[in-house]
């Protein structure tokens, strides 16, 4: 599975509600809804295995985040120099 392509099904620890779902990482809107899920809830496993830094720095502005999971990942892309001040 390439992170940001296929048919995929987010583990129910990420995705708990019922029911399961398939996403289509093809598809912006549901590649946008499993990286708001991916980066809320999963592991450390669960973001390697389906976030691309790529997709993540060009769907950023359009994630609905907490703003304590925004501020996090926010300052790791900073670090990396991977978004500019004013994003």
């Amino acid at each position: 599975m390439s992170k940001a392509t296929g048919r995929v099904e987010l583990p129910r620890h990420v995705r708990w509600s019922d029911p399961p779902v398939i996403y289509d990482m093809a598809n912006r809107r549901d590649r946008i809804s499993v990286y708001e899920q991916v980066l809320t809830e999963g592991t450390e496993d669960d973001v390697r295995s389906f976030i691309d830094v790529g997709q993540l720095v060009d769907l950023w502005d359009e994630l609905v985040l907490s703003p304590h999971v925004r501020t996090a990942w926010e300052t790791w892309l900073r670090d990396r120099g991977l978004l500019t001040k004013g994003c």
